[in-house]
């Protein structure tokens, strides 16, 4: 590596942001309001699926493993596809990427809604096949906000963009039970979606505009419901959709919670990112497990801490993805955002519905049938979560030992002021029957 040759670099002002990416800061603005639009789509259609779930448990006829399978097939052609858009992505023009990627899984999207019972495969290839929209705008799209803001008007973006993850995850379970309930039929649930999609092409088509690469960080089945008040609405939102309602709440709570702390002690700790991350998942786990252990004796209580749970799990989001952007150098970050999720994935929700629905089989299968043995079941096996929340908390510590080293050479590189070595530079110089010469490290380490 080569030796750093001046101060750090430079952050651009708004004009000089302007000047450099050719954009006014009013139309990156609302490049980055279209990109969260689509980013609270595309988790409303993963979580319309978890609101009609028991329906479609009923019209296929399945158990809890095979409903499970659905996210685990949907999540593994995510993680699978991420690196090959994340490829493209550093290479190709990210708008028309997106563009294809999100059309084609609101065709996709809108063909699962027309599956006959006796087809359940066909569901779970569809499902796998909304994976390639995920994928070629979940790597993309934060990328484009990193080419057209630096320092804190980045981690600002980036939080309003991560807000669309808990309240479109809590928006789409909304919707999808409350489509079913007022249509009579699950299926609409997910013909809602598409046509949104439509829109969000037409958005990207219309007012994106491809910033350059890194340039700012150079120099230079029921009968039909009758139509109710908007009031009864409410009330009934309010006691029906409660999960929902506090996923919404608590994510944007926790989103912003987590960013304006790590802002805060940015000033006086530069591994305040993921320590905050580390707080945020050791913390939420005690109180996911409570919920988990109160759900039978007080709805209460399991509310209580569900809330709390989820608002310091949500804080880690937009600070993760700030992370990624700043310690990888522009021309690969969409391949970072791809490995990020298959790794993430992999080791998180690709096949964590499958494993608990199968533990959960599994347990019913040695009690006697009853609607207490059911819940016990799913009751014991997700708490299996708490338990990976607090080694992905132990994981962000271990981050922290290396985030200065890693956030300096990245700023320094994007500056040209160092270098990586290439596999001549790998190699030191040794005497060697009097003379010296030049020899790798690993021959010398063995």
């Amino acid at each position: 590596m080569g030796n750093p040759k001046s101060e750090d670099p430079e952050v651009p002002d708004r004009e000089g942001l302007q000047r450099i990416t050719g954009l006014s800061s009013g139309r990156s603005a609302l490049i980055v309001a279209v990109l969260c639009y689509i980013n609270l789509l595309n988790y409303m259609d993963r979580f319309t699926v978890a609101g009609v779930l028991p329906d479609i448990e009923q019209f296929f006829d399945i158990g809890d493993s095979s409903s499970g399978l659905i996210q685990t097939v949907f999540i593994s052609s995510y993680m699978v596809l991420a690196p090959v858009f994340g490829y493209l992505g550093d290479r190709y023009n990210r708008k028309y990427l997106m563009c294809g990627g999100i059309a084609f899984w609101s065709l996709v999207t809108l063909g699962s809604s027309f599956i006959p019972r006796e087809r359940f495969w066909l569901l779970l290839l569809t499902r796998g096949l909304v994976g390639v929209g995920e994928a070629s705008y979940s790597t993309i799209a934060p990328t484009l906000i990193a080419d057209l803001f630096v320092a804190d008007q980045r981690s600002r973006m980036l939080s309003v963009f991560y807000f669309a993850i808990p309240v479109g995850s809590g928006l789409g379970y909304i919707a999808g039970s409350k489509v079913k309930d007022v249509a009579g039929d699950w299926h609409w649930a997910l013909r809602v979606t598409p046509g949104l999609g439509v829109l969000a092409v037409l958005l990207l088509f219309l007012v994106v505009r491809e910033p350059p690469r890194g340039a700012v960080e150079r120099h230079s089945h029921s009968p039909p419901l009758n139509p109710t008040s908007w009031w009864e609405d409410l009330r009934a939102l309010a006691r029906n959709l409660i999960f929902g309602l506090i996923t919404c709440l608590t994510g944007v709570l926790g989103v912003g919670l987590g960013v304006e702390i790590s802002r805060r002690l940015r000033r006086s700790n530069p591994r305040a990112d993921p320590l905050v991350c580390a707080a945020g998942l050791l913390g939420s786990s005690p109180f996911l497990f409570l919920s988990l252990a109160c759900a039978r004796g007080s709805i209460v209580a399991t509310y209580i801490f569900i809330f709390i749970g989820e608002t310091l799990l949500s804080m880690n989001w937009a600070i993760v993805a700030d992370i990624l952007l700043y310690v990888v150098i522009p021309t690969r970050r969409s391949t970072a955002e791809a490995f990020q999720i298959v790794l993430s994935h992999l080791l998180g929700d690709a096949g964590s519905p499958y494993l608990i629905g199968l533990i959960s089989d599994r347990l019913r299968q040695g009690w006697p049938p009853s609607f207490l043995s059911e819940f016990r079941a799913l009751q014991f096996s997700l708490m299996l979560c708490a338990f990976m929340g607090a080694l992905g908390g132990a994981a962000f510590l271990g981050a922290a030992i290396f985030i200065e080293g890693d956030r300096r050479r990245a700023q320094l590189h994007v500056q040209g002021l160092l270098h990586e070595a290439g596999p001549a530079d790998d190699r030191i110089v040794v005497p060697q029957r009097g003379r010296s010469t030049r020899v790798p490290v690993s021959s010398v380490l063995i």
